[in-house]
């Protein structure tokens, strides 16, 4: 555990250093797992803090926080993501705001982002969403309209299908998130067989700051961490 009074600087390093570790120990390139700083309700100083230490993706859940956050940091080296639940109607900031979102869920959304991503001239990167769990909670489709999803989405002018993301059930126990990882991971690899016009489906975003080292030995690709790098923070 890291202790709170850690700097970010000392945080950051550590994460990294746990997700070297994670990949030795399954044998994969550390190139290929990248680190999502999840700066929901972390104040610009703060952010700015861990940009000093390489942190070039910045996770966002809120669209209003974020319609007043990125300008502040005004930094086009930055990648930002949107990493919480997405209503329809506020598809047109999400396409105008943010370079991926993980969190394509139904086909009405991926119309929208489709359609407003079109309006700005750009093709939006996207991952679908899958409630592997089944839990009621839960947002994400169920695995079996996982494909319906991923086929109707790549086949949108302006949305980059790149894989999948999940959240399993809240646990203290990383080990009890595994089974819902590599539950994904075996759903991406039969949608890229099922689903050819998407391609390989090369992203999977699974693992937060609980349980990405488990994450990373299941074949993450984007980890999620927020309270390992800025500390416990108020939920708006």
């Amino acid at each position: 555990m890291i202790q709170s009074f850690l700097s970010i600087a000392e945080r950051v390093t550590s994460v990294r250093e746990r997700i070297l570790r994670a990949c030795a120990r399954c044998g994969r390139d550390p190139a290929g797992v990248r680190l999502v700083a999840v700066s929901k309700t972390v104040e610009p100083e703060r952010i700015r803090q861990a940009l000093a230490q390489g942190v070039t993706i910045l996770g966002e859940n809120y669209i209003q926080e974020a319609r007043g956050k990125i300008p502040l940091i005004d930094n086009s080296e930055i990648s930002w993501h949107y990493i919480g639940h997405l209503q329809t109607n506020k598809a047109k900031y999400a396409a105008a705001l943010f370079d991926m979102v993980h969190s394509l869920d139904s086909l009405p959304l991926a119309h929208a982002l489709d359609r407003e991503a079109g309006k700005k001239g750009r093709v939006l990167q996207v991952l679908v969403q899958v409630n592997v769990s089944g839990e009621q909670t839960k947002n994400g489709c169920d695995p079996k309209d996982a494909a319906g999803l991923v086929a109707a989405a790549a086949s949108l002018q302006h949305l980059r299908v790149q894989g999948l993301m999940t959240m399993p059930p809240l646990t203290d126990a990383p080990e009890l998130s595994r089974p819902f990882f590599k539950t994904l991971r075996l759903l991406r690899d039969d949608l890229a067989r099922q689903v050819p016009q998407a391609g390989a489906l090369p992203d999977l975003s699974m693992g937060m700051s609980s349980d990405f080292e488990a994450a990373i030995e299941e074949g993450a690709t984007l980890v999620r961490v927020g309270t390992l790098l800025f500390g416990d923070r108020p939920y708006i």
